[in-house]
C-alpha cells in the first residue's frame, strides 16, 4: 500500500457555467490548466460533503477550462456546483521527475537545519516570480525559498524531513 492511497489533492474549483447542456467553468491549479480534464473521474467537495463524478468531455476554452461532468445535465444542475472544490487521488497523479515535488507531497513534512536543528513543519507553498517558498507553521510564519541545491539540500519524502541550509534567526 502506498502512502499516497486514498489521499485527495486539490487541483482546481468550480468557478462558473458555460452554456445550457450543464457544462461547467474550472478555475484550474494545474499547469498546464487544462491538465485537470485529463483525470477520468473527480471527487467534489463543497459544505464538507463529498461526490465523485466522472468527466464526459472537457477543453481549454480562452484562459480557463471547461467540463461536461456526468449527471450534470442543464444549467440548473451546473449552477448548483458552484464553488466547488475539484478533488483527484493523489496516486492518479503522474510521477514527478527526479528533484520534483508536487506541493502536497510536501506539505506536512519537518523542516531541519544541516546540524538537525527543528525550524518547523510546511504548512503550505507560495508560488512566486522567481522559486517557490515554503511557508513553515508557528507564529509568525517562517518563509523559505524551495530552491533546489542552494538552500534546500536534500527532500527525503520516506522519513518526511526537508533539510534547509537557513538559520533558524531568519
Amino acid at each position: 500500500m502506498s502512502a499516497h492511497d486514498g489521499k485527495l489533492v486539490t487541483l482546481g474549483r468550480i468557478s462558473g457555467v458555460f452554456g445550457v447542456q450543464g457544462w461547467l467553468k474550472i478555475h484550474s491549479y494545474t499547469e498546464p490548466r487544462d491538465n485537470i480534464v485529463g483525470f477520468d473521474t473527480w471527487t467534489l467537495e463543497r459544505d464538507g460533503e463529498r461526490t465523485r463524478v466522472a468527466v464526459e468531455a472537457g477543453r481549454r476554452h480562452g484562459a480557463g477550462v471547461v467540463v461536461k461532468l456526468a449527471g450534470i445535465d442543464d444549467r440548473d444542475e451546473a449552477q448548483a456546483w458552484m464553488g466547488a472544490d475539484v478533488l483527484v487521488e493523489r496516486s492518479a497523479l503522474p510521477e514527478c521527475a527526479p528533484g520534483e515535488y508536487y506541493w502536497t507531497d510536501l506539505e506536512g513534512l519537518e523542516v531541519r537545519t544541516p546540524t538537525g536543528e527543528t525550524l518547523g513543519r510546511v504548512d503550505h507553498l507560495l508560488a512566486t516570480g522567481g522559486h517557490d517558498v515554503l511557508v513553515l507553521d508557528g507564529t509568525p510564519s517562517r518563509l523559505i525559498p524551495f530552491v533546489l541545491g542552494t538552500v534546500i539540500r536534500a527532500v527525503d519524502l520516506e522519513s518526511g524531513v526537508i533539510v534547509a541550509d537557513w538559520a533558524a534567526d531568519y
